[in-house]
C-alpha cells in the first residue's frame, strides 16, 4: 500500500538493516511445509501492517493452525538481495511491487505456485510469475474544496492539474513511481490511457516542468498527507488510503473523477525462503472474496477478487475508484513494462528532481 522513498530518490521499497539471518536459505530441503511453519511478513508497518494481520494473518491462522506469524517492517529489495547473496534468507513474505518481483523473478523472488481462487475472477495482472497482489491501490486527482469553492470554476480535468494559469495554487504529487508522477503529465498532455505504454518518459518530464515551481513533491504519502491536512497544498495525487483519514477528520476534499492511475500492490517470496511452501500457500489465500473484501474495509482500497463485495464507510465510498462514484475512467500501470524498465527510470525521474 505504501511505498516510501526519500525525496528525489525514487524506490520500490524502502531500506531496513539486516534482520536475523538463517541457515535455510537457498536450500529446497529447508522449505518446510505448506501447513507447518512460523512465517515471517515484512510490511510497511503502522495501521496498514495491523490490518493485514487482523484480516489475513489471524484468519489464516485459524484456519491453518499450523501456520503462524512473527512481523516485521519495513520491506526493502536491496535486503532481500543480501539475504539471497548470503544464503541466508529469514524473511518469507515481503510486500514488494509487483514490477521488482517480476524484474527478479527466480533470482531474488521464488517463482510462486499459486492456489488460490481462479485467476478469471481477478482483475487483471492480479497473479504474476513471482507475485500475488494482496489490493489495488488508486491515485485519484483532489483538491481541497474551500480552495475552489465554486463547483463551476473549478478544476475537473487532470489538464486542468497542469494549467497554472487558469487554476492557480499549490500543486502536490508523491515521488513514488507507483503513484502515476510519470503517467498523469502524459495524460494531461493527450495521450490516450490506452496508449500510455510504452511511456515517453522524456515528455512526461518536459509536462511536469511546467508546474515545478508551484509543487510540492512529496517524499512519501505520509508527508503529502500532512501536506495537504494542513492546507499547504490546494490541489493533489494522493492516494486513497490517505484520503480516507483526511475525509474522516471532516477535511472537505473534492475528487475529480477523470483518468485515474490504479495500482497493484503485491506480495512475494524471497529466493530460498526458509518456509517457501507455506508462504506461497498464504499468498495463495490473498485473492479469496472474503481477505480481499476485508482489507479492503479497513484501508480504503480497492479488492483484488471481482466478486468481493466489502462494506465501505462514507468515507471509503468517495474515492472508491471501482464503484459507482468513478464517472472517469482508470488506468492500471503495466507491471511488464515497469519490469523491463525501472531503473532506467527511475534514474531519469531521480535526475530530473534533483535538477
Amino acid at each position: 500500500m505504501r511505498a516510501f522513498g526519500a525525496l528525489g530518490a525514487i524506490v520500490l521499497t524502502t531500506s531496513l538493516a539486516a534482520c536475523g539471518s538463517d541457515d535455510g536459505g537457498g536450500d529446497p530441503a529447508a522449505a518446510g511445509t505448506a501447513d507447518e511453519a512460523q512465517l515471517t511478513f515484512v510490511g510497511y508497518g503502522g495501521d496498514g501492517q495491523d490490518a493485514m494481520i487482523k484480516d489475513w494473518q489471524e484468519p489464516y491462522t485459524a484456519e491453518n493452525p499450523g501456520v503462524t506469524f512473527v512481523n516485521t517492517s519495513p520491506p526493502d529489495v536491496a535486503q532481500v538481495k543480501a539475504q539471497v547473496e548470503a544464503g541466508a534468507v529469514s524473511w518469507d513474505v515481503v510486500a514488494v511491487a509487483p514490477a521488482a518481483a517480476q524484474q527478479n523473478c527466480d533470482t531474488l523472488f521464488e517463482p510462486v505456485e499459486y492456489s488460490g481462487v481462479s485467476e478469471d475472477e481477478l482483475v487483471e495482472q492480479a497473479v504474476g510469475e513471482c507475485y500475488v497482489g494482496g489490493f489495488i491501490n488508486s491515485t485519484p486527482f483532489a483538491y481541497r474544496t474551500e480552495a475552489y469553492p465554486d463547483p463551476s470554476t473549478a478544476p475537473q480535468t487532470i489538464e486542468d492539474f497542469f494549467d497554472v494559469e487558469e487554476f492557480p495554487g499549490q500543486r502536490g504529487i508523491l515521488t513514488n513511481l507507483q503513484n502515476g508522477i510519470l503517467e498523469y503529465p502524459l495524460l494531461a498532455d493527450g495521450v490516450a490511457p490506452e496508449d500510455l505504454y510504452p511511456l515517453d518518459v522524456d515528455r512526461a518530464l518536459e509536462k511536469l516542468d511546467t508546474i515545478r515551481d508551484v509543487t510540492t513533491f512529496a517524499p512519501n504519502v505520509g508527508a503529502l498527507q500532512q501536506a495537504v491536512g494542513s492546507g499547504q497544498v490546494d490541489m493533489f495525487l494522493l492516494s486513497d488510503s490517505r484520503l480516507v483519514p483526511l475525509l474522516d477528520q471532516g477535511l472537505d476534499i473534492t475528487i475529480v473523477w477523470d483518468t485515474t492511475v490504479t495500482t497493484l500492490s503485491a506480495f512475494a517470496v524471497p529466493k530460498g525462503a526458509p518456509n517457501a511452501a507455506a508462504a506461497e500457500a498464504f499468498v495463495s489465500s490473498l485473492t479469496g472474496p472474503e481477505a480481499a473484501a476485508s482489507i479492503s474495509e479497513d484501508l480504503g482500497t480497492a479488492p483484488v477478487n471481482k466478486n468481493s463485495e466489502p462494506e465501505l464507510s462514507e468515507s471509503q465510498q468517495k474515492v472508491e475508484v471501482y464503484g459507482p462514484v468513478n464517472t472517469g475512467e482508470n488506468v492500471m500501470q503495466d507491471v511488464d513494462w515497469y519490469a523491463e524498465n525501472y531503473n532506467e527510470v527511475s534514474a531519469q525521474l531521480t535526475n530530473w528532481l534533483a535538477g
